[in-house]
């Protein structure tokens, strides 16, 4: 049986990135011979990535490209906040974000791009990255937003790094107006939606179904009161309004000011970019929303561990 030294273990570990025990081991099974360990380690990483696959992944990071008048956004989950600090990881959540923009959007096309370098596609690289940090990862969801004439802002709130944070927000505008002027205003509007939490752009793009269900609950909550129907159908408008500012973000106030209208803000820039300005569409990405996390104590987690 071949010698592993330490020395032949830390030449594996710096040709594939493997941790030290898993070289360790592979260079025992294959009896100290470098290239069958590289295989060993690349066939026991792809199995350990399968075994990883079902473990809750509700960290990592969010990231944002824009290139003109095109901008990209896309969520990339591990298990935990340690590896969104891993500088292989955010080197990877940026260069995909980057591929993100000619996939258009589209998570299928952005899985099977191939990554910068590498001469294989980006869900190659998502499952070397797993069997060398040790943590489920998913390629959870991407965006594309684009415009004809105007500008793609992009911001992310508290970034680790440019463009890779926690919460991200995407903003294209129309305008033939001035793009130096027209980014600043983005920026202000991207901040405002990262904080206000708008789910569209307009009163018109409330889904009828969420305002049905709204104007029904609001109904009921005027009636409990015992008012007279005629005054109830006033005050069910009244709270609507209320509904439309929480929702809508041309109804919204600025949070920069705390008193402008976004519409009226919108109206306001058109004199400084020199021409109309129009939200064409916005997307706000937080870092593992809709994700159900699992809750485990400490000592529940050492059990976990120790059983193996």
């Amino acid at each position: 049986m071949a010698n592993i030294t330490a020395s032949l273990v830390k030449e594996l570990r710096e040709k594939t990135g493997a941790g030290m025990m898993d070289c360790k081991k592979a260079l025992t099974e294959t009896n100290g011979e470098i290239e069958e360990a590289v295989d060993w380690l690349r066939k026991a990483g792809l199995s350990a990535a399968a075994k990883k696959s079902g473990r809750v992944a509700a960290e990592g990071l969010v990231g944002t490209a824009v290139d003109g008048t095109k901008g990209a956004m896309v969520e990339i989950n591990a298990e935990t906040d340690f590896v969104a600090r891993n500088a292989d990881f955010q080197k990877f959540v940026t260069d995909v974000t980057g591929l993100a923009i000619s996939a258009n959007g589209d998570l299928a096309a952005l899985a099977a791009a191939t990554y910068p370098g590498a001469g294989h596609a980006v869900s190659e690289q998502l499952t070397k990255l797993i069997a060398t940090i040790g943590e489920n990862m998913s390629l959870r969801r991407c965006v594309a937003l684009s415009v004809d004439q105007g500008t793609v802002v992009s911001y992310i709130h508290s970034a680790l790094a440019d463009g890779i944070g926690k919460i991200g927000v995407l903003i294209a505008l129309e305008s033939a107006g001035d793009t130096q002027a027209l980014q600043g205003l983005g920026k202000q509007l991207a901040m405002h939606i990262a904080a206000a939490q708008p789910h569209c752009v307009a009163i018109a793009d409330i889904d009828p179904a969420n305002l049905e269900r709204e104007r029904n609950l609001l109904t009921e909550q005027a009636r409990d009161s015992g008012r007279p129907e005629e005054i109830i159908g006033k005050m069910v408008e009244g709270r609507l309004r209320k509904y439309y500012e929480e929702v809508a973000l041309l109804e919204q106030v600025f949070v920069i000011d705390n008193e402008t209208k976004i519409s009226k803000v919108l109206e306001n820039a058109a004199k400084t970019v020199g021409a109309p300005v129009k939200v064409k569409a916005f997307v706000r990405y937080v870092l593992g929303e809709g994700i159900e996390k699992k809750e485990e104590n400490l000592a529940d987690e050492v059990a976990a561990t120790l059983a193996g």
